[in-house]
């Protein structure tokens, strides 16, 4: 067994994971559109086969009421440690065809990018830990190996939990591995040690049962969309600040440490975000840097809001709905459920009584904070210094993995957070793509990992 010997393999399959790249990225696999979800379970059905034929794993697909999770072993050595790899199959959709400048579902390499919905977020990555796998098992594979593959973590894998406590003896790990993060840049790989949580919201606010002319009805008849602008409006202060009552109580405050170490991390200036993004600045809270607010402190974010007539010209009216998505990022140690009350009680105390609402409250994922200290933490940043021939940065992330969270409540099994998607890679927007030379290396650092983690 040894290293050299699979990263040489590595080197002579890169076409064929390339292929796979390709290929699984064709899949449209959109968890949150029902009418995919025979892509959805067409993307997990191609990983099985991979694992299966490629990969000689044992396979098994675990249905539930939603995607299938996607489950995979490769037994090493006897009394070898275990790893358990993660990764998830979904893919956010699209958005407007006419924002990229490829077919999404057509993966399309421009200069050193691969381009399609699904590059970053997480396609590549899986294929970087199936790659890996199969070049250690070529060279002989020095541990046991586990796959943790599902396909609901864009709508909060609200599958999971179950799955975890059905199966948490199948599931037994040292580690869990998990390439869904990404880097801070190019040359800057990175390790994740803290997530923020989310709680997913969509409130709908009632007036009249139809559509009604506002010249007769207007200034007389309840107006859902004024009422839902007048509540909403007066969730954040001047500062943007969130004035729910309680939401900032269980914040844990940033150490003096941590301040010191996330200034380190590289952060678009104001000029760059005026000239990348057409906005004049930074907004937000005080008392916080722009990178402080987007990886530390929690958020109100709202997201669409649909109702009353958005066609071409207009359309004099007093709307009978309207539907407005929001939802909140977390940080330890807020629990989603007590946010979840918190603005029910908000909305209970503030919205007009001339109206009827209703809240419907989506999957929440708690925060994680991970020890960046670990034995398993110091192997992963040799393997990440090994490949780029720098010191690995230590992050916290803006964004959440629900399974990080799942897998130590359910299945005790602590997650090593990292990733070889780019911050430009355009993961849920129009554009998406792959830097195809830092995922290559991403496959060596794998490699490397699963040759030095000694459990």
């Amino acid at each position: 067994m040894t290293l050299g010997r699979a990263l040489e393999h590595v080197r002579h399959q890169m076409p064929r994971y390339r292929r796979w790249l390709e290929d699984f990225l064709r899949i449209p696999s959109i968890s949150t559109d029902p009418t995919y979800a025979s892509e959805v379970r067409r993307a997990a059905e191609w990983l099985a086969r991979r694992l299966r034929n490629d990969l000689q794993a044992r396979v098994m697909l675990w249905e539930t009421e939603k995607h299938p999770v996607l489950f995979g072993e490769i037994p090493g050595p006897s009394g070898a440690p275990t790893v358990l790899l993660y990764g998830h199959y979904d893919v956010q959709p699209p958005g407007e065809a006419e924002a990229w400048q490829s077919m999404p579902f057509e993966p399309v390499v421009m200069g050193d990018r691969i381009y399609a919905r699904g590059a970053a977020d997480m396609k590549a990555q899986i294929i970087a830990l199936l790659a890996a796998v199969d070049a250690a098992r070529e060279a002989g594979l020095p541990l046991n190996v586990k796959f943790l593959l599902e396909g609901e973590e864009e709508i909060g894998s609200p599958s999971l939990p179950r799955v975890l406590q059905d199966h948490a003896e199948a599931l037994r790990a040292d580690i869990c591995l998990n390439p869904d993060a990404g880097m801070q840049g190019p040359d800057l790989p990175t390790i994740t040690y803290g997530l923020r949580g989310l709680a997913l919201f969509e409130l709908e606010v009632y007036g009249p049962k139809e559509e009604l002319h506002s010249g007769l009805y207007g200034g007389a008849m309840p107006n859902p969309i004024q009422a839902a602008m007048r509540v909403l409006g007066c969730m954040h202060d001047d500062q943007g600040r969130v004035t729910v009552p309680g939401f900032y109580d269980a914040v844990r405050p940033l150490t003096p440490e941590e301040r010191e170490m996330l200034s380190r991390l590289p952060f678009p200036d104001e000029e760059e975000v005026r000239r990348r993004y057409g906005v004049p600045g930074y907004w937000g809270e005080a008392g916080y840097t722009p990178l402080e607010r987007t990886l530390a402190r929690p958020t109100l974010e709202f997201h669409g809001i649909l109702g009353g007539y958005v066609g071409t010209g207009s359309k004099t009216i007093v709307p009978s709905s309207v539907t407005v998505k929001f939802s909140c990022r977390l940080v330890p140690d807020q629990d989603p459920d007590e946010v979840h009350r918190q603005i029910r009680a908000y909305l209970e105390a503030h919205m007009p009584p001339y109206v009827r609402w209703e809240l419907r409250y989506g999957v929440g994922a708690p925060p994680v904070l991970l020890p960046w200290d670990t034995p398993a933490v110091q192997t992963l940043r040799q393997a990440l210094q090994e490949t780029w021939g720098v010191e690995p940065l230590l992050a916290r992330s803006g964004g959440t993995i629900p399974a990080v969270a799942f897998l130590q409540q359910y299945a005790d099994v602590t997650s090593l957070l990292t990733g070889f998607a780019l911050p430009d890679s355009r993961a849920h927007g129009p554009n998406e793509n792959q830097h195809l030379p830092t995922w290559e290396k991403g496959i060596q650092a794998v490699v490397r990992f699963l040759y030095g983690f000694r459990g």
